[in-house]
């Protein structure tokens, strides 16, 4: 078996596997299908799992489960692990499945699409997807090993499963060592990437740690919207008052007055956050700011840290800065100094461009924006000193429209006007 083309091309290796799933099931020998996942197949078998099955034993009805998500542990941590991993805009595909040490489903995230394709196998919670509840499938694999895994297609036993493919990984308590469940991803054969399974074994990383803390996690209590706010890396009671990100220096400061620095990419993620109230999507995000190579999964992964550190200041699905914070940036105060016609005191606070050392296209438009609105208001004002103070800034500097106007209220042989005109180009 070609295991290859599982990413180059899953429509042909799931053929093969299709093949393969028949003769083995029927007790041919097939070399090329592992001994463990045949062992697998076998074992489910003899427990009662027919591959002509689809329905899972159910456990506790959707009541039930309610409660048993309070009582577990990974309530704690289900937030982050949704930030991380979740999609359940729209367009969203797969799955986020977390279960408990049994393999009894208790959470699923995901769009109504992906949630309506999953009700057609009762992958649902309260759904035992233990290998003697389902039979194989990447949930009782990565309880029965003990290690993340992926099953594609046919390696899942039952038929109906084989338009899926899952990747999962179990989480073990950081201070016992024992077994606190399993984190699935699911979804349409053309979902799954190599890159899969690194960000699952990634977020049980991410889980781990979070349990591991002195508070066990606990920080990450829910908010009052019904989502968590994810305060683990941020101080007790810490609130973001505003954001800097004129200049080369960005920053968030907080109530408390003080400012902690951003990472350029978090700082042009914030800057996209403060330009749309709709919000962004992570697919949207990855493109501006990583053309056809960004992924979303990489966004979830930065803003599960951009949340960590802003905690309630950044909503997600879709992603968007908190109605408290929306334009409480420098560059938002800017705007709205502009539209109130205080041009005298936005050309004040307009000190720097907009993160000056992002070569990012999305944030060049804004920063080119900011200059032409600033600019167009200091011309249309007629005054002689704001026009001045403005060619004098970077931004500015080559305004040839500024330049003009301010020539008209001065006088075309001014040497002020002159100099400005040679700087401009114009």
């Amino acid at each position: 078996m070609d295991y290859g083309l599982r990413f180059s091309d899953p429509a042909k290796y799931a053929r093969a596997l299709r093949r393969a799933h028949e003769l083995v099931i029927s007790g041919v020998t097939r070399p090329e299908i592992p001994t463990p996942l045949a062992e697998s197949w076998r074992r489910s078998m003899a427990l009662g799992i027919s591959p002509d099955q689809h329905s899972p034993r159910h456990l506790h009805d959707p009541s039930e489960v309610v409660q048993l998500r309070r009582e577990h542990r990974l309530h704690q941590v289900m937030p982050a692990l949704q930030d991380l991993l979740a999609d359940d805009s729209s367009s969203g595909r797969h799955l986020l499945v977390l279960t408990d040490a049994t393999g009894e489903i208790l959470w699923r995230v995901g769009s109504r699409e992906a949630l309506r394709r999953a009700d057609r196998l009762e992958f649902s919670e309260g759904a035992d997807w233990s290998e003697a509840g389902i039979g194989t499938n990447a949930i009782s694999e990565a309880l029965v090993t003990g290690g993340p895994v992926q099953v594609f297609s046919a390696e899942h036993l039952v038929r109906t499963h084989h338009d899926w493919a899952c990747t999962a990984a179990p989480i073990t308590d950081p201070l016992t060592g024992g077994l606190l469940g399993v984190l699935d991803v699911s979804g349409p054969l053309d979902t799954i990437s190599a890159d899969t399974l690194r960000m699952v074994r990634c977020a049980v990383r991410v889980a781990e740690s979070l349990l591991g803390t002195s508070d066990g996690g606990s920080s990450l209590g829910a908010s009052s919207s019904g989502r968590a706010s994810r305060q683990g890396a941020r101080r007790p009671g810490a609130v973001v008052s505003s954001l800097e990100l004129l200049g080369d220096r960005p920053a968030a400061v907080f109530a408390d007055g003080s400012r902690v620095p951003l990472t350029l990419r978090r700082a042009e993620i914030l800057v996209l956050l403060d330009s749309r109230s709709q919000g962004w999507s992570a697919d949207e995000l990855a493109y501006e700011l990583h053309g056809d190579a960004g992924t979303p999964q990489a966004i979830r992964t930065e803003m599960f840290r951009v949340r960590s550190m802003l905690g309630d200041a950044v909503e997600s699905n879709p992603y968007r800065l908190a109605a408290g914070l929306a334009g409480c940036s420098d560059s938002g105060r800017v705007l709205r100094m502009l539209r109130e016609g205080l041009v005298a005191k936005a050309l004040e606070e307009y000190t720097a461009p907009l993160l000056s050392r992002s070569g990012v296209l999305a944030v060049q438009l804004l920063r080119d924006q900011l200059d032409m609105a600033v600019g167009s208001a200091v011309t249309a004002s007629g005054d002689a000193g704001l026009l001045v103070r403005w060619l004098s800034t970077d931004m500015g500097c080559r305004d040839p429209l500024a330049v003009e106007a301010f020539g008209q209220l001065v006088g075309r042989a001014d040497a002020q006007y002159l100099a400005f005109r040679a700087s401009s180009g114009s």
